[in-house]
């Protein structure tokens, strides 16, 4: 080796920079693979700090054998790395691309040391273990482009209804079922990838951190109605997009502000009594004099679209004109808040769709997450459409309270409330609660029988009088934030013998529940699990969950360390060490506390989420999307009890002590805010209800917009994004959605899961699409907002139409 006198002083500070970063890179491995390995985890890093290490001085030293060390420490992580992940593409990368980019600044030190063979020699094996390396990675990435797809294609079944001509978008999931079905084919397998532009509607909504555009446009005839964040109701011209009215509410912007949708009531939709129906089908002849008499402009308000705001109130609005119909409540707004009791500013306030079920609006209510116990009551209420008054109630802690509690009192404070959006069945006369639990999410000694038998359930009430026909559990005690998000989905389920009238319930656990919706039975079988126990102090777990058995469940494979990913080997390490650090023992983990964490996966987000799902009745194909993202979860001691815990009554049985405490959780991220889960974190999956197998399961979306550090990495690459926005879908074949980190709207081949066609939006969307035909230019739209995704701060007020030429 060549001596200090022999080489220059700019080669000898080049290697003593060079190796020393690399023999920092090691020392950092060799710490955390200490770490690690105490916390009986993998010993790779540990071996492979302790190499890189080496090599690092090997090269302040100008000694060629740096290379041979580095060469063999590459070889020996390719195995490594394909014994652990396989030839896939995500989880091979943080094992082999940044070692093969640390071997070619390696390459750039080496030529230090003196010149030789031994110098050439370990150059070249340091350049071939780099390339054999990136080559694995190369190989692996064209698989990624086809990953989930069916290699069968589904079919349409024999005897399914024809598409129709033309169909409009009356509700929040099209139908009061929320299949999310469009039964009109002009749009799609075929040509959907000549979709264009048609017209494109900014509403003028400011941007606001706390803002996240949500909204599923309604459509009616040549209308189409949008709501902004703060609950600006704009509609438009269904065929250009032109603004024909819009009110505004003049809400104050809050932390959360949110508005997924509007409902709609027409007078011409009301069923007549048969005696009318006879009248109508042979109307008398009107009197000459009578026919000669100029047609009369029509009442104010005979078709209305109904919207809630973020401060809790209902608005009645003429579908027409979009001024406040007279006669409903006061000046054409119901304040939400009364009965309710003390309402702290934004500790109430409605985010979905009010449900129309013939004359009746009704309405549950969001509250805030963890800040106290006994916060507003989570009371459903239905109003009458025409007058605002007060139909029912239906509160879990007061079942003799029908209407208004007694003057003094409010509705039940601290019971599960439903945030979500109800379906309902006309023909049965019952409309479905999906509820969430009592607050807080993470703890619950405190709570009573009535918000324990109903919290996280889905609830069957008669629409026209409130009273409860059925409920069924998904959860019970839930210690998880597991309430139920998605809007139930009603269709007709294959079972022995033909179909049933089904309930399809998704849930944040990935677990999909089948119900006679008449009844509330499973109509496949659900059993209950033993589950983890273990709770904090104070608390109580119970002793088994349901589990529906006989259905797919989407995205809850129980999670290990190999599976923990990031960027880069020190990041993923850094992910490796909080797993072994956290207590996991399966989805039902009990929360943990500061100093053992526990991991919850599904997460809070689910699993499935609002967006819900969608139904393809041509192919029988259950059409859902979910999140893959874990949280850590701890709970801390608040500084002082909730006073109010002691007015809480008629609590669970045995003398268990309730605690007030302080709940963190959040998504499970490396030090650079790369995901610690692999890939992929959000999936686009068919279910065949008949095999009740998935067809296909694709990623959502591309890393464009993902990189660590929140920055934007414009890979095309499939990855499976985080989004919470659903599917629709339709009888062409084709599926569409949006809510993906990436900017674009997708459209999917039903049959196999394929990518037929993408349009890039001016931001991401974090909403459910819709589609409608025109009923004066017969042409088919796709409609979407886009406001931003929830992942980023960037935001946008746009509504797009998309059109084939």
């Amino acid at each position: 080796m060549a001596s200090d006198k022999e080489a220059g002083w700019p080669v000898r500070i080049w290697a003593a920079i060079g190796g020393g970063l690399v023999a920092l890179v090691g020392l950092a491995l060799t710490a955390g693979g200490g770490w690690l390995v105490a916390l009986q985890g993998s010993p790779y890093y540990l071996l492979a700090g302790a190499a890189v290490a080496v090599t690092g001085v090997l090269l302040v030293r100008r000694h060629p054998a740096a290379g041979f060390v580095y060469a063999a420490t590459l070889g020996a992580t390719l195995g490594w790395a394909l014994w652990e992940a396989g030839v896939v593409f995500w989880p091979l990368l943080p094992r082999l691309f940044a070692p093969a980019v640390l071997g070619v600044f390696v390459l750039l030190v080496i030529p230090t040391a003196p010149k030789g063979r031994m110098r050439n020699q370990a150059g070249l094996a340091v350049a071939v273990l780099s390339l054999v390396c990136l080559a694995v990675l190369g190989s692996a990435l064209p698989a990624t482009f086809t990953w989930g797809q069916a290699e069968s294609p589904a079919a349409v079944r024999s005897g399914a209804a024809p598409a129709a001509a033309r169909s409009d978008w009356r509700y929040y999931g099209r139908d009061p079922g929320g299949t999310r079905y469009a039964p009109v084919d002009q749009i799609n397998r075929e040509n959907v990838d000549g979709l264009k532009v048609a017209w494109t509607f900014r509403t003028g909504e400011k941007p606001n951190l706390g803002s996240q555009d949500q909204d599923t446009p309604l459509q009616v005839g040549d209308m189409v109605y949008v709501c902004t964040p703060t609950n600006v109701v704009i509609a438009l011209n269904a065929d250009t997009g032109k603004e024909k009215w819009r009110h505004d509410p003049h809400v104050k912007p809050s932390f959360w502000n949110r508005c997924r949708g509007v409902g709609y009531w027409d007078a011409g939709d009301a069923k007549p009594a048969p005696a009318a129906k006879a009248a109508a089908a042979k109307p008398a002849p009107a009197p000459a004099a009578e026919a000669a008499k100029p047609a009369e402009a029509p009442p104010a308000c005979q078709r209305r679209i109904l919207s809630s705001t973020i401060n809790a109130q209902l608005f009645a609005l003429d579908a027409d004109t979009g001024r406040p119909c007279p006669g409903f409540g006061k000046d054409g707004m119901v304040d939400l808040k009364v009965g309710m009791g003390e309402v702290k500013s934004n500790y109430y306030f409605q985010t979905s769709i009010p449900t129309v079920v013939g004359d009746r609006v009704i309405i549950g209510g969001w509250v805030m997450d963890n800040r106290e116990l006994a916060e507003p009551s989570g009371v459903v209420r239905a109003f009458d459409v025409k007058t605002g008054e007060l139909a029912w109630a239906w509160d879990i802690g007061a079942p003799g309270t029908t209407k208004l509690p007694p003057e003094g009192e409010s509705y039940t404070r601290g019971t599960p409330n439903v945030w979500s959006t109800p379906a309902f069945d006309p023909e049965l006369g019952l409309v479905y609660l999906p509820t969430g639990n009592a607050t807080p999410d993470y703890w619950g000694s405190h709570r009573t029988r009535a918000s324990e038998a109903y919290s996280s359930s889905i609830v069957a009430l008669d629409a026209e009088t409130g009273r409860e026909r059925w409920s069924f559990q998904t959860v019970h005690h839930d210690l998880w934030d597991y309430d139920v998000p998605s809007q139930p989905m009603l269709i007709n389920f294959p079972v022995d013998g033909g179909t049933a009238p089904a309930l399809v319930q998704l849930t944040k656990r990935g677990q999909i529940f089948v119900l006679d919706r008449r009844t509330g039975k499973p109509l496949t079988r659900v059993v209950e699990v033993r589950v983890p126990g273990g709770a904090q102090l104070g608390e109580w777990v119970y002793g088994t969950q349901p589990y529906s058995v006989e259905m797919p469940t989407v995205g809850v494979e129980p999670l290990s360390e190999e599976m923990m990913w990031g960027a880069t080997p020190l990041d993923q390490l850094a992910c490796r060490i909080q797993f072994r650090k956290a207590r996991y023992d399966g989805d039902f983990t009990p929360p943990g506390d500061k100093s053992r964490p526990s991991l919850q996966f599904p997460g809070n987000a689910g699993g499935m989420n609002w967006g819900s799902g969608a139904y393809d009745a041509r192919r029988g194909l259950l059409i859902v999307s979910d999140v893959r993202m874990p949280q850590t979860v701890a709970l801390l001691p608040a500084d002082k009890p909730d006073p109010r815990l002691a007015q809480i009554k008629d609590r669970p049985p045995p003398s268990l002590k309730a605690v007030a405490y302080k709940t963190h959780n959040f998504f499970m991220l490396s030090p650079i805010f790369a995901p610690c889960l692999q890939p992929p974190h959000g999936m686009l999956t068919a279910i065949d209800v008949k095999t009740r197998e998935i067809v296909w399961s694709v990623p959502a979306g591309t890393a464009e917009a993902e990189a660590p550090l929140g920055l934007k990495s414009g890979l095309p690459i499939p990855i499976g994004t985080f989004g919470l926005g659903g599917p629709v879908t339709t009888a062409g074949g084709v599926t569409f959605r949006s809510a993906t980190t990436d900017p674009y709207l997708r459209a999917y081949d039903n049959a196999t899961g394929k990518e037929l066609w993408k349009a890039r939006l001016p931001v991401a969307s974090a909403s459910t699409p819709m589609t409608y035909v025109s009923p004066v230019s017969g042409k088919q739209y796709v409609v979407v907002t886009a406001g931003g995704s929830m992942l980023s701060r960037e935001r946008g007020d746009y509504v797009i139409a998309y059109a084939l030429k």
